[in-house]
């Protein structure tokens, strides 16, 4: 089990990673990778859907992500000399683990120990029909994604399988190759519900901070699950489940402006979203101001929340970029 000892309300160094979803062409993707790297980021992580242009994807209001995860990451790693690459997040019903163990662990040896590992219980309904995948009840998926997790820390150990579960039964070999991390990579798992995040507060290293996207699409009511009240909540959920654990706090500012006008940023971004201007500037998923502005609210939602770990959209990469310089590693 991944997570430290020590007091929960530890205030943990600042990390900032990088999320991107595309990337024109081969020069410019290792190019982003290079850049992250140069401008102080701590990763770069790409989601994991696989849905191209058309009605199944414009009905989930999912931005469209070109690359596949697992090339996308290796070539990433092969560009960069020091920056972590992985995904944030797998999704657990698109690969069995036994597949996922095998890919993880040779990104892992291939990227010299540079490699986060990324999951979740998967959740954009729409992805699943398009490709006639069963999308099961959410207690099934995270009951899943439990098994999962058992299974792959036997996979990584190198050390002979032999798991019987609910979902998956594995034997008779050994993984390989070993993940050059030891005892295996970090493990984050990412999610909003409190089934989910209890279950990360248990295993993971970092709990990430997500949306309550039970409803299967990205919209207003997954958005205001985010907020300021709820995310209280959740980490309320995450600190009680991890016991004497202290896994660490990160969460995806998903709305990241750097701007010197935040009030009518915000006031036009809550307009669509039905909240006020005051809630999208205090939304922990959101990050609207000048550089002065938002390192002063990152250090008061570290100290409310414990959060130390953020990741932006590839959009704001480089007007983030000072916030990262000033931050990173404080």
């Amino acid at each position: 089990m991944g997570g430290s000892r020590e007091d929960p309300k530890v205030q943990r160094p600042f990390q900032f990673a990088v999320q991107s979803f595309s990337a024109p062409s081969a020069a410019q993707w290792r190019e982003r990778a290079r850049r992250a790297e140069d401008l102080g980021y701590a990763a770069l992580h790409l989601a994991d859907h696989f849905l191209g242009p058309g009605p199944a994807l414009a009905a989930t209001n999912h931005p469209l992500q070109e690359l596949a995860a697992v090339p996308a990451i290796m070539a990433a790693a092969d560009a960069t000399r020091s920056l972590r690459v992985g995904a944030r997040v797998f999704c657990n019903d698109y690969r069995h683990p036994v597949m996922l163990a095998k890919e993880t662990a040779t990104l892992d040896l291939l990227s010299e120990g540079r490699l986060d590992v990324g999951l979740g219980a998967g959740w954009l309904e729409a992805e699943y029909a398009a490709a006639g995948i069963p999308f099961a009840a959410a207690a099934q998926r995270i009951e899943r994604l439990g098994e999962t997790v058992a299974l792959l820390r036997q996979l990584w150990s190198g050390e002979p399988v032999a798991f019987e579960g609910r979902f998956y039964r594995v034997s008779g070999f050994c993984g390989a190759p070993r993940p050059l991390q030891r005892p295996h990579p970090p493990l984050m798992i990412g999610g909003g519900s409190r089934r989910v995040l209890e279950l990360a507060a248990r295993e993971a290293d970092v709990v990430s901070l997500n949306f309550d996207n039970r409803s299967g699409v990205i919209g207003p009511d997954g958005v205001r699950s985010g907020g300021a009240d709820a995310t209280d909540r959740k980490v309320a959920w995450v600190r009680a489940a991890a016991g004497a654990r202290a896994p660490v706090l990160e969460i995806g500012a998903y709305f990241t402006f750097v701007t010197d006008r935040a009030r009518q940023t915000a006031a036009g971004l809550g307009a669509a979203l039905g909240l006020e201007a005051d809630e999208m500037l205090s939304h922990p998923h959101a990050l609207i101001g000048s550089v002065d502005a938002l390192c002063e609210e990152l250090l008061r939602r570290r100290e409310r929340y414990g959060i130390s770990r953020v990741t932006v959209g590839d959009n704001a990469l480089e007007p983030f970029a000072p916030v990262v310089a000033r931050l990173a590693g404080r």
